[in-house]
């Protein structure tokens, strides 16, 4: 069981920031923009999955999981909030969230889903988030010329998801889901999330007027497929989650707790795991 803490973040996100709010580089910002919208179309589909996952499991492993599921949903819900207000300020700008419309109408599609399916798919966008959630810790130049609200909400984030990386999963598995049904969700999931991500960021750098340009597409490269760039670097870890023996934690998150421990003056503590 994992101790999760929900924490309010203390920063300014009512004053307007600019579409390239990520040091003036066009494709970093058209691409964390494209993240942060579909995140709480996303964490709004976790919450409703992990909470109707804990209803569902027998009463001893109801009980087992109960604190470490609340922590879970208290985090993912000010996410939630959080980055709707990131995304009020791209909508004042013109930007157009299409990721949350192509996710909800998804969403409804699959309603009639299993609900070991709807945790599997929690499970598999997790091990996304948490291992782009590692990098961006492991590489803050990724975020080089950002105001440091805002290096402080992705940096926060960041360690929050690598903090709650085991949840999903050890749902998944407390249902009874399969290895083999993991894999095929997870490859799913895979064409899906980065499919999804890659159109909305291309939708924003046009709306930029950054889509043609040489210059945002060599910084595209670099963030993403340079030696060590955020999904290059990672295919390793990607791999992992196809092995049938595979558990989120045996991935190390070490500087979550180190971020965490040197950022405590910017966010206060709401909610401690309760016996």
């Amino acid at each position: 069981m994992t101790d999760l803490v929900v924490r309010r973040l203390l920063i300014d996100l009512e004053t307007p920031f600019p579409g390239r709010w990520n040091g003036g580089d066009a494709f970093r910002s058209a691409f964390f923009n494209a993240l942060s919208m579909s995140f709480p179309a996303g964490e709004q589909y976790f919450i409703d999955s992990v909470r109707a996952g804990l209803k569902a499991l027998p009463e001893e492993k109801r009980a087992a999981m109960a604190t470490e599921v609340q922590g879970f949903i208290g985090q993912e819900a000010t996410h939630r909030r959080i980055h709707a207000l990131f995304n009020g300020h791209l909508d004042k700008l013109g930007y157009d969230n299409a990721i949350e419309r192509w996710a909800n109408r998804r969403r409804d599609a699959h309603v009639s889903d299993d609900l070991r399916n709807k945790v599997a798919a929690t499970a598999a966008t997790e091990h996304f988030t948490a291992i782009f959630a590692n990098w961006l810790l492991h590489h803050p130049e990724a975020l080089e010329g950002a105001e440091s609200r805002l290096q402080t909400l992705w940096q926060w984030h960041s360690a929050e998801e690598s903090e709650h990386r085991n949840t999903a999963f050890d749902m998944y598995q407390a249902l009874g889901g399969t290895h083999q049904w993991r894999v095929r969700v997870f490859k799913y999931i895979t064409t899906v999330f980065l499919g999804d991500v890659l159109r909305q960021t291309l939708l924003n750098l046009w709306h930029d007027g950054s889509l043609l340009r040489w210059r945002t597409w060599r910084s595209g490269w670099t963030l993403l497929f340079a030696k060590d760039g955020m999904i290059r670097s990672n295919y390793g870890q990607w791999r992992d989650y196809l092995a049938p023996d595979f558990h989120p934690s045996q991935h190390a998150a070490a500087l979550a707790p180190v971020w965490l421990r040197e950022h405590q003056a910017q966010f206060a503590v709401v909610g401690q795991p309760s016996a």
